[in-house]
């Protein structure tokens, strides 16, 4: 994910002095933010959220990156789990200082559809296969051999278990772009999914995939070439088995029988 441009050294301090403008937007944003394939933006706001809050530090500085973690898919579960943690071992007054903040950034929960800027376009809500999906989910092509689209799921949405049949080959590749997400195959755990993430899926495996409860998520869909390929669509994932998801510790949705138990 592109790193934005950050002028907030030079914005405030540029005339005063120069040189640690120059060092927080770009070394500090510019450089160290920017090194994404070795610790994610999510983890890193979560890392600076914790030093800020740790060393005392409540005023517009974790205001600031309370706001990029939630941008970054810190959901209001996770952070308010966080602070809670923390209050154990940075003081009581403390956290209570960084809820009020946190209170006010994730007022609108994790987000809404037009706040949600995820790295590929968005596109068009996905009414062709809405029968097939729970909640709202939006598809955008990006090529077409092989298909390759990014579909966005808004907070609880979820498509319905499926298989991907072919003759030969066939199956697909989730490629996990923004937000957070779960995958399962049938008789398997559920798998939290993150920026970052790839799933391959065999052609002939029956599982389901989409948003976390609490926030937006997208991911790439590339569509691997087979023989007579098609999709199978089966039952949706039900409301009390996808509630459960953050405390099943072991194989939810199936008996481990297969894809076509």
């Amino acid at each position: 994910m592109a790193t934005e441009k950050v002028t907030a050294g030079r914005d405030a301090l540029g005339a005063f002095a120069p040189k640690f403008a120059e060092l927080n937007d770009d070394v500090l944003f510019g450089q160290v933010w920017s090194r994404e394939q070795l610790l994610s933006p999510r983890d890193r706001s979560l890392i600076t959220v914790t030093a800020l809050l740790s060393s005392g530090v409540l005023d517009s500085s974790l205001a600031f990156h309370m706001q990029k973690a939630k941008e970054n898919g810190l959901t209001k579960t996770e952070i308010a789990e966080a602070l809670t943690q923390l209050a154990f071992y940075s003081g009581w007054p403390k956290a209570w200082a960084a809820f009020r903040m946190a209170l006010e950034v994730w007022k609108d929960g994790d987000g809404q559809a037009g706040a949600f800027e995820p790295l590929f376009p968005k596109g068009a809500p996905n009414d062709a296969y809405a029968a097939y999906f729970t909640g709202r989910s939006y598809l955008h092509p990006l090529a077409e051999n092989p298909l390759v689209c990014n579909v966005t799921f808004e907070p609880g949405c979820r498509n319905y278990w499926h298989i991907h049949r072919a003759d030969a080959g066939g199956g697909q590749v989730l490629l996990c772009t923004d937000g957070q997400g779960w995958y399962q195959a049938w008789g398997e755990p559920a798998r939290r999914l993150r920026p970052g993430d790839t799933v391959v899926i065999p052609a002939g495996v029956k599982h389901w995939h989409g948003a976390a409860q609490d926030g937006w998520f997208s991911h790439l869909s590339i569509e691997v070439p087979g023989e007579n390929t098609s999709t199978q669509w089966l039952e949706p994932v039900g409301d009390a088995q996808y509630g459960a998801l953050e405390s099943c510790a072991r194989p939810c949705g199936g008996t481990g029988q297969g894809p076509d138990e």
